[in-house]
């Protein structure tokens, strides 16, 4: 009778965290709405208040499995809550993906024009060392040099 407590115990448990675990993945929807409200941040409050929100990992600009980074049309990264690091250099579009694709000039050239869109790339998920493959929207902040990003990681294999 114990042994078959703990085993509807168990099976209990499985079934109620599933949903639990699918909630945790952003979706595209989301992305763009984060984007458009941390362009009308940086519009509000100014870059260097939004530089701190966007860069940082507990803020409101990181949810679920994804997060809100910021860009020049230089190519210089501005904030990124998950890789602070990549703010210290002059510019990262030299960097490219797994697959050797240059994503930081596809964010660039699309932020120049058309101004927002869709990029698909490999990048690895936070707090792993491997790509997954991943689609980031793009948003040019109004009447800025100013860009951010947040993307979706999609299925679990390499393109």
């Amino acid at each position: 009778m114990q042994r078959l407590l703990i085993v509807l115990a168990m099976a209990t448990l499985v079934l109620f965290s599933t949903p639990v675990v699918a909630e945790e993945r952003a979706t595209t929807e989301e992305c763009v709405i984060k984007t458009h409200e941390a362009a009308a941040i940086i519009t509000a409050r100014g870059v260097e208040a939004s530089i701190k929100m966007i860069g940082d990992p507990k803020g409101p600009f990181v949810w679920k499995d994804s997060y809100v980074f910021l860009m020049n049309l230089k190519g210089k990264m501005l904030a990124h809550p998950m890789q602070p690091e990549l703010t210290q250099q002059e510019h990262i579009l030299l960097q490219t993906d797994a697959t050797d694709n240059a994503i930081f000039v596809h964010f660039v050239n699309l932020a120049k024009d058309p101004g927002q869109g869709w990029v698909g790339y490999m990048w690895p998920k936070p707090g792993k060392s491997s790509p997954a493959k991943k689609i980031t929207y793009i948003y040019r902040v109004p009447s800025t040099d100013l860009f951010v990003g947040a993307g979706v990681y999609v299925g679990g294999m390499m393109y």
